[in-house]
C-alpha cells in the first residue's frame, strides 16, 4: 500500500472516530402513549400427538332433542282442539332444533313451537301443525294414544 493511500484512510479513520460514523440519529415519532410489541414470527403448532383420542359425535340429534311425547289430558285436549303436539325435550334443544328432529323423525312440518321449562326443569314443547296435517293422526302414527 502507497503511504499516501495509507495516510488518507488513516485521515478518514480519524475523521470516523471523532465525528462518528452515523452523524445524524433519527429519532422514531411515537404518535401514541402506549407501547406495542411487534408482531414476530409464530410457528404453527405441530403437535407430537393428538390431545383427544377420538373426535366427539354431536350430543344433540333428533332422538336424544325429543325425550317423549307427552299425554296427559291437557296434552290430549291439546291434540284434539288445537292441532297440537306436546312433547318432553332436551333443555339444549332451541325451536329450530325441535322443528327439524319433528321433521326428520315423524315426517310432519311444524306451523309453530312454543318452548317453556317446567318448575322441575324439564323442557316442554307445543308443537302446532299445519292445518292439511291432523295431530290425533300423527298421534296414532307414533303410538301414544
Amino acid at each position: 500500500m502507497s503511504p499516501q493511500k495509507a495516510s488518507s484512510k488513516a485521515q478518514s479513520a480519524r475523521k470516523a472516530a471523532l465525528k462518528g460514523v452515523q452523524s445524524k440519529k433519527v429519532k422514531k415519532v411515537r404518535t401514541s402513549a402506549t407501547f406495542r410489541l411487534p408482531k414476530t414470527l409464530r410457528h404453527a403448532r405441530t403437535p407430537k400427538y393428538e390431545r383427544k383420542a377420538t373426535p366427539r359425535f354431536a350430543k344433540l340429534d333428533q332422538y336424544s332433542i325429543l325425550r317423549q311425547p307427552l299425554n296427559t289430558e291437557t296434552a290430549m285436549k291439546n291434540i284434539e282442539d288445537y292441532n297440537t303436539l306436546v312433547f318432553l325435550v332436551d333443555v339444549r334443544a332451541n325451536k329450530r332444533h325441535i322443528r327439524d328432529a319433528v321433521k326428520k323423525l315423524y315426517d310432519v312440518d311444524s306451523a309453530k313451537i312454543n318452548t317453556l321449562i317446567r318448575p322441575d326443569g324439564i323442557k316442554k314443547a307445543y308443537i302446532r301443525l299445519p292445518a292439511d296435517v291432523d295431530a290425533l293422526d300423527v298421534a296414532n302414527k307414533i303410538g301414544f294414544i
